[in-house]
Parts: structure tokens; C-alpha cells; sequence
């Protein structure tokens, strides 16, 4: 009797597990199904590149996954019964249900609107491919002198107005923060991204939060009228809403929460991975979402599911951070040391030796999702358990 494991979404952490979970367990004795909306792997840290005109390498499933065992179903996922321990999905071929003994849940998270009038009609996003490709067309058909307001002072807004503004010199980038610029960076952090942003001619409103998008203009809280032909909305993320409609423990954003080990507190039988989980990391402080969280994530729950099916010691894959990596277009970038519990440290690599870096960095994670299994030991044959029909709780000694 094989058990199945489904992984929910094709992301960072869900195409890493998925790997890593071939290469731990036997496929003789287990079933690993990757459920995923698109054929190919969507470098989501490059869709500010993929906005301005750049074409991204594509890395289809299939081709990642030859010979692995790993089944790939190019479906979207409607709905997820943790009693029944079963997943809704509609394909090409229509609705299916999926069952599972394992389920992974990796469906990551989409823009965030924040509930700001006008923002879902008016404005773009460059959280999917999709919209980065809507974005893409938008920006190609400006003309010079039109204006490009970025709503939100993140690492996703910061990197969006770089690049807008490198790649297009002739249009007028704003970036609208509701803090200060880079507040949370050091301040020889703080002071490089002030340098280039002067340089590329990036106008930035600080502590300026918006409250309505319209056709044309960005209106700030204090009523300012910012002119804005494009507007990029990069204000935060919010997680796929899938979770929050079942019976598993979901924080009031939706996120699942997890034990040590990923390993849902309320239904045993299903681990959250990346953005979808609120996982704790050092300092008892949650880890935020970021491509940086999801690897470790995924790791951590696919080793803990090959080591309680195979009855072996329960690994802990370091939940920590070092630094945190910022593209400021092609040629500059910034790379923040950081404690293990995310705070800056007065330490930075800058200039054209930081772009080398985070272009490392990014190449390193997409080349993480083909190889996730590097340094494993070999396969273990499963300990397989009864199938039961309703998922007991978790032992207390696991949770926390």
C-alpha cells in the first residue's frame, strides 16, 4: 500500500520539497503528486525583470522532475477537506478529486490590496507572472514623460522602482512609501539606496500612505494628488485564501500554523510550507514571507516526513536568516547582513559587487528547485501505518 503525499503548489517551497521528498523515500512504497497552476517553474524574485522586458529562462516541471517518481498534475486547486483528507482541483480535463495521506500545503501567496479603493481596478501587480506580463505590455506602450508610481517602500518595492527606472530613463518613477525609505536597512544601507535612487532619478515620497488609486493618479492619506499613468501596487503580500476556508488552525491573515517541523498544530496529516505557514524562527518571531524563509521551510517538512515514515531521528533544518539581498537594477544592488532573527547589522556589500551577488543568489534558488536532494542519504523504506479516516492530534511533545 503506497503512501500518498501531495504537495499544493509549485513554488520555491513546494517544488523544493517535492524533490527532496523523492529523493528521501522510495517510490515503490510512496506516491508524490505535485499539483502546480502552471507547466513551469516562475522565478517570482525576477518579476520586476520579467516587467521591464527581460526574458527569463523557462524550467518546465516535467523536464525537472524526469525520473524522480514525482507526478505532476497541471491543475488549479478549488478546495482542500482535511476530514476527508482529500483536494478539489479542475485541470484541462475538469474537476478531480485528489486523495492523500500526506498533504503539503504550498500555495504561497498573491498581492495584497490592502482593501484601498480603486487599487484592485487601476492598479498592477508583479506578484504572478500573469500580472508582471499585464505590466510588461502597460509599460512597453508608455511614452516618454509618462509617469510610473510604486506603492509601497518594501524589498519588492524598492527593487520595482530600481528597475523601472533603470530600464526606462525616459518616464518619471515615484515610489510611494508609508514608512521611510529602507527604514529597516542600516543606515550605510540606508544611505546606498538613497544614492542610487538619486542617481536613476527616483522621485520618493516618504511616510506617505495611500488611500485611494484612480484612473491616472494616486491620491495620498493627506489628499496630494500624485500624477500616476501606471500604478505598481507592491504594498505586502496576502496568502492563497484556500487555507482559511478549511477546518486547520489559520492565523486572521490565513496562514497555517505550524510546529517545529511544519507540521500543522490542528491536522496532523498536512504540512505548511513558504509563505502559506506561520512558521516561528529564532527569537520566537514568525518568519516573514520571502524566498529566503521557503527553502528551509521545505526542507524542514519534507525531512520530517521521510524520518516519521521511516521511523528514523526528526531533522531541524536551520530557520534563520544571514542577509537579505536587493537588486537595485543590473548594475547596483545591496546585500544587509542580518542577526538570525532578521534585524540589520552595520555591515553591507554595495555597488556593483552586490548586484553579482544577488544575481548569484537568485540563480543559487532556481537552481535549488532542480537540485533539492543534494547531500541527502539514500532512500528508506517507509514504516507505513494504517490509513486511518480522521486525522488524530498531533502529540503535544511535537508542537511548538
Amino acid at each position: 500500500m503506497q503512501h500518498r503525499i501531495i504537495v499544493l503548489g509549485a513554488g520555491y517551497a513546494g517544488a523544493i520539497a517535492a524533490g527532496r521528498l523523492a529523493k528521501r523515500l522510495r517510490r515503490d512504497d510512496v506516491s508524490l503528486t505535485l499539483v502546480n497552476a502552471e507547466p513551469d517553474f516562475v522565478e517570482r524574485v525576477r518579476m520586476h525583470q520579467l516587467a521591464t522586458g527581460q526574458d527569463l529562462t523557462p524550467r518546465t516541471f516535467r523536464a525537472m522532475f524526469a525520473g524522480t517518481g514525482v507526478e505532476l498534475k497541471v491543475a488549479r486547486v478549488t478546495a482542500v477537506d482535511v476530514t476527508r483528507k482529500a483536494v478539489a482541483v479542475e485541470g484541462a480535463d475538469g474537476p478531480e478529486e485528489l486523495a492523500y495521506d500526506t498533504l503539503v500545503y504550498a500555495l504561497g501567496s498573491g498581492w495584497n490590496p490592502q482593501g484601498v479603493p480603486g487599487t484592485a481596478e487601476h492598479a498592477h501587480e508583479i506578484a504572478s507572472r500573469p500580472g508582471a506580463l499585464r505590466l510588461r505590455e502597460r509599460l512597453a506602450g508608455l511614452g516618454a514623460g509618462q509617469s510610473v508610481v510604486v506603492v509601497g517602500g518594501g524589498l519588492t518595492g524598492l527593487e520595482a522602482a530600481a528597475e523601472f527606472a533603470e530600464a526606462r530613463p525616459d518616464l518619471a518613477v515615484t515610489l510611494a512609501a508609508r514608512g521611510g525609505l529602507g527604514d529597516w536597512l542600516s543606515p550605510k544601507g540606508r544611505a546606498h539606496v538613497r544614492k542610487v535612487f538619486a542617481g536613476l532619478g527616483i522621485t520618493v515620497h516618504e511616510n506617505t500612505a495611500v488611500a485611494e488609486v484612480a484612473a491616472g493618479r494616486v491620491v495620498t492619506a493627506d489628499g496630494t494628488s500624485l500624477p500616476a499613468d501606471v500604478t505598481v501596487w507592491t504594498a505586502g503580500f496576502a496568502v492563497h485564501p484556500i487555507a482559511a476556508a478549511t477546518e486547520l488552525e489559520v492565523t486572521g491573515t490565513g496562514r497555517i500554523v505550524v510546529d517545529g517541523t511544519m507540521r500543522s498544530l490542528s491536522h496532523p496529516d498536512v504540512y505548511a510550507i513558504g509563505d502559506a505557514a506561520l512558521a516561528m524562527g529564532p527569537g520566537d518571531k514568525p518568519l516573514r514571507m520571502s524566498c529566503a524563509s521557503g527553502g528551509p521551510t521545505a526542507w524542514q517538512a519534507a525531512d520530517s516526513i521521510a524520518a516519521r515514515l521511516t521511523g528514523t531521528k526528526l531533522p531541524h533544518a536551520p530557520l534563520r536568516y544571514f542577509n537579505q539581498c536587493v537588486s537595485l537594477g543590473r548594475k547596483e544592488g545591496l546585500i544587509q547582513y542580518v542577526t538570525a532573527d532578521d534585524r540589520s547589522l552595520n555591515a553591507t556589500l554595495k555597488g556593483r559587487a552586490a548586484a553579482l551577488y544577488k544575481e548569484l543568489i537568485c540563480k543559487g534558488a532556481a537552481w535549488g528547485v532542480a537540485n533539492p536532494t543534494m547531500g541527502l542519504p539514500v532512500r528508506r523504506r517507509p514504516v507505513l501505518p494504517e490509513r486511518p479516516t480522521v486525522a488524530a492530534p498531533a502529540p503535544a511533545a511535537e508542537r511548538g
